[in-house]
C-alpha cells in the first residue's frame, strides 16, 4: 500500500532559516517556499517566521506585534502603553485574506520607546523594563498578546500552514538579514494563534522540533526570575532561558548551548583540557535545572545572528548548508535544496553542537 503523504510523524515539526553574513536583504519568499517540501510535518495547527532588519526606519524602537481579541482589549492596552512608551507608530499589521488562514484575531503593531521619567523612577534598564511590560501584558491585560518585542526584527504566526501564513502576513513584502520559520505538529498542547512558533522576547526568537520532557523542571526554575509562561507550550520557556542565561547572566552563546544541551557527565570527564572541563562542570552544577531534556532541534535567533542546535542525542533532524556569504538551516535537505538549488556545502551538526553564524563586522543591519 501506498501512504506517501498520508503518515504524519508526532512531534515532526519543521523548522528552516537563513542568514546573510554580509547583511543583505532577503525577501520573504525564499524562506516561505522553503516550507513547502515539509509540508507534511505540520498539521495545520501552527506555523510562522521571525525576520531581522525588516525595520531600518524604526531600527531605534521596539516594534511590539499584537493579538487582540476584539478593540475593547486594544483601546485598553494602548492607554496602558501610553502611560509606559513614546508611540511613535501604531497601524494594523497588513494581510491578505486567504480562505486556508481563518478566526484571526486583530493583529496590530505599535513602535515604541520607553518613557525616560519611567524608567528613572523605576530604575530599571529599558530591555528589564520591556521584558516585565510583556510578562504584565501576557499575563494580566485581558485579551492582549505581545508575540514579538525586539528592535529592529518581528515575529508573524497563526494556526495554518507556515507557507499559507507567508501568504496571509505578504512576507514577500518584507526584506530582511535572516529569517526563521516554522511549521507546527503539535501533540500536547492546544493549537492556537499565541501558542505557534517563534516565540519570542525582545530580539531573541526560537523555533522548535520536539518535545521537552524536562518542561516542568525548566519551568519552575525560570519563573522565580519574573519569567511567566503563558503560552500553553513548552518551547515558550526556551525563549525565557535564553535571555536570562545571555542577557542576566552574561554568557555566550556557547556557553549557553553548554546548558541547555549540557554535555554529559562521563563526556565532561573525558575531556583533555583542563579550564575547559572545569568550565563545563561548573555550567553543568550552577544551571542544572535548565538542561533541556528530551528530542529537539532548535533554531535562536538574535539581532546579528542564528544558532542551531540539536539535543546531545541529535534525536531530532536538522542540517546546515553554506554557498558564499548564506547559511541555510533546515529539518530537511530539501528544504535548503528550494533555498538554494546550488549549495555548496552541507552537513549535520552533531548532538549538542552549536552552529553559530554572525553577520561580519562592519556590515550594515
Amino acid at each position: 500500500m501506498n501512504l506517501e503523504g498520508k503518515v504524519r510523524i508526532p512531534s515532526g515539526c519543521a523548522i528552516a532559516a537563513m542568514i546573510s553574513k554580509k547583511g543583505s536583504r532577503i525577501t520573504g519568499e525564499a524562506i516561505m517556499n522553503a516550507m513547502k517540501p515539509m509540508h507534511d510535518r505540520s498539521n495545520g495547527l501552527g506555523g510562522g517566521f521571525a525576520a531581522y532588519g525588516i525595520y531600518p526606519e524604526y531600527k531605534e524602537f521596539y516594534a511590539f506585534h499584537f493579538f487582540f481579541n476584539n478593540r475593547e482589549a486594544r483601546k485598553s492596552t494602548e492607554q496602558f502603553l501610553k502611560e509606559r512608551f513614546e508611540i511613535v507608530q501604531s497601524e494594523i499589521i497588513p494581510t491578505r485574506k486567504i480562505p486556508q488562514i481563518t478566526g484571526e484575531p486583530i493583529i496590530w503593531r505599535y513602535f515604541v520607546s520607553p518613557l525616560r521619567s519611567v524608567l528613572k523612577n523605576l530604575q530599571l534598564a529599558e530591555d528589564e523594563f520591556v521584558v516585565r511590560t510583556v510578562m504584565q501584558i501576557n499575563t494580566a491585560e485581558n485579551g492582549a498578546y505581545i508575540f514579538s518585542s525586539g528592535k529592529n526584527m518581528g515575529a508573524f504566526k497563526a494556526v495554518g500552514f507556515p507557507e499559507d501564513i507567508g501568504v496571509f502576513y505578504k512576507l514577500e513584502e518584507y526584506a530582511g538579514y535572516a529569517w526563521t520559520a516554522h511549521g507546527r505538529y503539535p501533540t500536547n498542547t492546544p493549537g492556537w494563534w499565541g501558542g505557534a512558533h517563534p516565540f519570542t522576547l525582545l530580539d531573541y526568537s526560537i523555533v522548535h522540533n520536539g518535545e521537552i520532557s524536562s518542561y516542568d523542571a525548566n519551568r519552575r526554575f525560570i519563573e522565580m526570575f519574573g519569567y511567566k509562561c503563558t503560552l500553553q507550550t513548552d518551547t515558550e520557556v526556551i525563549t525565557y532561558i535564553m535571555d536570562y542565561l545571555l542577557r542576566k547572566k552574561g554568557l555566550t552563546l556557547g556557553e549557553a548551548a553548554s546548558v541547555i544541551a549540557a554535555p554529559f557527565w562521563s563526556t565532561i570527564e573525558d575531556k583533555k583540557d583542563l579550564a575547559d572541563k572545569e568550565k563545563h562542570k561548573y555550567l553543568r552544577t550552577l544551571f542544572s535545572s535548565l538542561l533541556v531534556t528530551g528530542p529537539f532541534s532548535i533554531v535562536f535567533g538574535f539581532n546579528g545572528g542564528l544558532m542551531a542546535l540539536n539535543d546531545r542525542l541529535k534525536l531530532r533532524s536538522m542540517v546546515v548548508g553554506e554557498k558564499e556569504d548564506k547559511v541555510y538551516i533546515a529539518s530537511e535537505e530539501a528544504a535548503i535544496r528550494v533555498m538554494e538549488p546550488d549549495i555548496e556545502r552541507i552537513w549535520a551538526p552533531t548532538g549538542g553542537e552549536p552552529v553559530i553564524v554572525t553577520v561580519e563586522e562592519g556590515c550594515t543591519i
